[in-house]
């Protein structure tokens, strides 16, 4: 009995031992990795007196550090309204990969958000509110899918907002409000979402179904969206002539209308009595002429058969459109004009009645799906800030009309008055690359495979070398969203091709559309078919690297995807330029190398080192048959890069890295 007390009494020994040693431990911890981080980011950053973190203290008893229980990471950083200005250093805050909660808002916090936040992927709560936040949405925020809570609000964040926000699939409040973000709302759904704003930014179109249920004071501020809650949305033609609604201004008239004398009533209500008779007697001629019409044996034209596009320059062409309107010179001037080979059968005043959804707004115009009545779907193009006559404005859509080839969007349409100048296209459900190529990559998508990448660079080609050499004509505009895929077997066609010449010079680039510009196009505001094949090359890099030409995630602030692709590659043809969902096809290594060459060929800097399109079509074609390198090694040299380097000679080799 005696042997079992000692023993138990030299166990509770032992165990008391223990626990004041681990108490010991867990009092004196230190987030030693975590505190580094903060102290560089403090050090680099403006701030009050206010916030003073003392280094010989432990990091976790710092105004605004929680750590967790065991002090051995900081999970909670909240610095609201500390005088913080500046921009976050890099390599910072990012290595908090234990973070929880992040709050630095009401600051003076400027530049872009890094992009190095991506690795907090344990973060819950991101409040940057009340900064000076600039650049597009962040891209890096879209990866942190358990965040549950997001806001950015009251910064100067612009461009879209991205259907990637669908990958924070534990969202339940995203406030956006008070930015200049454009463009259309994605179909953001999270199950959970309960608080939801984007009032006061830039943003257009119908709003889309999944976020109808928020009140109208989440979309407040956007002069252009509607649709539930919102009033409902209008037609995308509205009439030409002054809106009515300025009249109302106008309050003098009601306070007249109170002292009109006898005599003037008396003369209103003579004019309503002669305006009705007139009325009657027009009507009486309008049902007589009906019958003569009946009565004769001539058979009237239909609407289908309308004038040819030759007949745009002839201001006497009769057509059948003339018969149904008497052929006057006002019905002549509002004429919607056709081209052949649609089939199409409606006119414009089935067009302005037909229901219409926001696609895009472009540098030159917006884009609408318009459904007619009888279920017809097509894309109506409506163009501003157009100079030329109309004259001039009708010779090149004669010129565009003529084009036809496959993979090469006909124009359908189109009509010009002196407030409205409006182009019909056909409509590609299946949407256009740069949705297929930038939609969400979360888990539930299907990525692009490196089959139908192909074939939609050799279509595309196709398509413009075709307008290059058959059509004479510059497509001025080559991106992904104007690369339009006809079917599921992804054949692609160009779109929104040659437009240039309706305006006074190419537009000022924008965000959206700067990285496919070549080098001599931002100066001159001169679009060429050199022009046009540099604009293509950074479009196959786009195709290669998955990488958006105007994407934050290219690192340097102001690096355009040719330089990035090629100091990635400079020393040796490597994994790391192509896009990650390539990485689980095998035996494409050498064909993804070849296309990155041509791609490059296409981005050289010298105008006259850049291969023709009907040459890049070639080597597209010939890539299989192992000639590629062959035709990069032809006249002028276009093997060069973007700064006139050739690539390295080791590059027909696999990449490194290359299998999963």
């Amino acid at each position: 009995m005696a042997g079992r007390l000692k023993s138990g009494g030299i166990f509770r020994a032992l165990f008391f031992s223990l626990f004041v040693r681990l108490a010991y431990h867990l009092a004196n911890s230190e987030p030693t990795q975590d505190k580094q981080a903060l102290l560089a980011f403090i050090s680099k950053i403006a701030h009050s007196n206010r916030l003073q973190w003392n280094a010989s203290d432990s990091a976790c008893n710092w105004v605004g550090v929680e750590c967790d229980p065991s002090q051995a990471s900081v999970h909670n950083l909240r610095l609201p309204g500390v005088g913080l200005v500046g921009q976050i250093p890099p390599n910072t805050l990012g290595l908090l990969t234990e973070l929880r909660v992040l709050s630095l808002r009401s600051n003076g916090l400027v530049g872009s958000i890094p992009s190095d936040f991506s690795n907090l992927k344990s973060l819950r709560s991101l409040y940057l509110q009340n900064n000076q936040f600039s650049g597009d949405f962040p891209p890096s925020i879209t990866e942190l899918t358990r965040l549950t809570r997001l806001d950015i609000s009251s910064n100067k964040l612009t461009g879209t907002i991205p259907f990637s926000v669908n990958n924070l699939t534990q969202l339940t409040g995203l406030f956006l409000e008070n930015n200049g973000f454009t463009g259309t709302l994605p179909s953001i759904n999270p199950t959970g979402l309960a608080n939801f704003n984007v009032s006061n930014n830039q943003l257009n179109g119908s709003i889309p179904s999944s976020l109808s249920r928020f009140p109208a004071s989440a979309f407040s501020g956007n002069i252009e969206l509607c649709g539930q809650p919102l009033p409902p949305c209008n037609p995308f033609f509205p009439s030409p002539s002054p809106a009515p609604s300025v009249q109302p201004k106008v309050t003098p008239s009601h306070k007249k209308s109170k002292k009109l004398s006898t005599a003037a009533i008396v003369g209103i209500a003579v004019g309503a009595a002669l305006a009705l008779l007139l009325l009657l007697l027009i009507l009486f001629l309008c049902l007589r002429t009906k019958k003569r019409n009946q009565a004769s044996k001539e058979p009237k034209p239909t609407v289908t058969s309308r004038a040819p596009a030759v007949a745009l320059g002839d201001a006497g062409t009769s057509s059948s459109k003339d018969d149904v309107t008497g052929g006057s010179a006002e019905a002549e001037r509002n004429k919607l004009i056709f081209f052949g080979g649609g089939g199409y059968n409606f006119d414009l005043e089935d067009l302005l009645r037909a229901s219409a959804e926001v696609l895009g707004k472009g540098s030159v115009g917006t884009s609408y799906k318009a459904v007619l009545e009888e279920g017809t779907t097509v894309v109506v193009k409506r163009l501003k800030d157009v100079v030329v006559t109309k004259k001039e404005f009708e010779q090149q859509m004669e010129v565009l009309g003529n084009i036809k080839h496959e993979n090469v969007l006909p124009l359908r349409a189109f009509y010009y008055s002196k407030d409205e100048k409006l182009l019909v296209c056909d409509y590609m459900p299946a949407g256009s690359l740069s949705a297929l190529l930038h939609g969400s990559r979360g888990s539930g998508r299907t990525p692009l495979d490196w089959d139908s990448r192909m074939k939609i660079a050799v279509s595309s080609a196709r398509g413009l070398a075709n307008l290059h050499a058959s059509g004479k004509v510059v497509h001025g505009n080559i991106k992904s969203s104007n690369i339009l895929l006809r079917d599921k077997e992804f054949g692609a066609c160009v779109s929104d091709y040659g437009l240039n010449p309706l305006f006074s010079t190419v537009t000022p680039p924008n965000h959206r559309v700067a990285g496919y510009r070549a080098p001599e196009v931002l100066e001159t505001r001169k679009a060429t078919f050199k022009s046009d094949v540099y604009s293509f090359g950074v479009l196959l890099l786009e195709l290669l690297t998955g990488k958006a030409p105007n994407q934050a995630s290219l690192g340097e602030e102001g690096i355009d995807l040719p330089r990035w692709v090629q100091s990635v590659v400079r020393e040796e043809w490597t994994a790391e330029v192509f896009d990650v969902e390539l990485m689980r096809y095998h035996n494409v290594e050498e064909e993804m190398v070849q296309l990155l060459q041509i791609g490059m060929a296409c981005v050289a800097t010298v105008p006259d080192q850049r291969p023709e399109m009907t040459k890049v079509v070639r080597m597209i074609e010939d890539m299989n048959r192992g000639d590629t390198d062959d035709a990069l090694r032809s006249s002028d040299d276009p093997s060069k890069g973007s700064d006139g380097q050739t690539p390295p000679t080791g590059s027909r080799t696999s990449p490194r890295g290359v299998t999963p």
